[in-house]
């Protein structure tokens, strides 16, 4: 694959904004406290809630769904500018959403912000699948969906629904191999980040998911 001008600019910015961090902009601004230093430590969707409650969460999700959302889309129409790309290449606006989108995932699990200590990126990967293609997001979340609902696992249902994005990608061929290439490598980077997760699902020591906020 060969690296254009447009690589370089839309894995810098997705990179960037995706490192952008709802939870912890938000834990900080409603309750001047970091998400980090509470609960599991994740400063992602879920822990927020456990620690926090429903107060601060629609905010903390503008934040994630914002941040994931601009960067792929600008990703998509970089790479649909030939002066970028050269006009012998055959790179499509699918293909920079996907490229941008693994490193807006990327951005948000290490991002240099917050000197690297980022969350799971699950809410990242599922606003991704809804600016790829309807029938990618009605997979992974169905997926996704079907895993929470059976096993109240939150970790469990990222880590099998996170999947169902390459498997879409090849099921309705939308894109070719370096399309599926990223997005194998985008739901490889979830997984990884639950290491910690697979091991409690194997001790079964992981929490399942309540409705209710612990300690209500």
């Amino acid at each position: 694959m060969l690296i254009t001008f447009a690589h370089l600019i839309a894995a810098l910015q997705a990179y960037i904004i995706g490192g952008v961090n709802g939870a912890i902009i938000t834990s900080k601004y409603l309750y001047r406290r970091d998400i980090r230093e509470h609960g599991s430590g994740n400063p992602g969707l879920t822990n927020f809630y456990r620690v926090f409650g429903k107060r601060g969460v629609l905010l903390m999700m503008v934040i994630d769904v914002a941040k994931t959302l601009a960067p792929v889309l600008i990703g998509g129409w970089l790479f649909s500018i030939p002066a970028l790309t050269g006009t012998a290449l055959s790179y499509t606006a699918i293909f920079g959403r996907i490229y941008s989108g693994f490193f807006v995932m990327l951005g948000h699990c290490f991002p240099v912000l917050y000197k690297f200590r980022g969350g799971k990126a699950v809410l990242a990967a599922g606003v991704l699948l809804f600016s790829i293609d309807w029938r990618v997001s009605i997979i992974g979340w169905g997926m996704f969906l079907l895993v929470l609902l059976t096993t109240r696992y939150v970790s469990l249902a990222a880590i099998i629904g996170v999947w169902g994005y390459p498997i879409a990608l090849a099921i309705f061929k939308i894109g070719g191999a370096p399309e599926l290439a990223l997005a194998s490598m985008s739901a490889l980077l979830l997984v990884i980040r639950h290491s910690g997760n697979i091991q409690r699902l194997i001790k079964r020591s992981e929490p399942k998911f309540s409705i209710k906020k612990k300690g209500e």
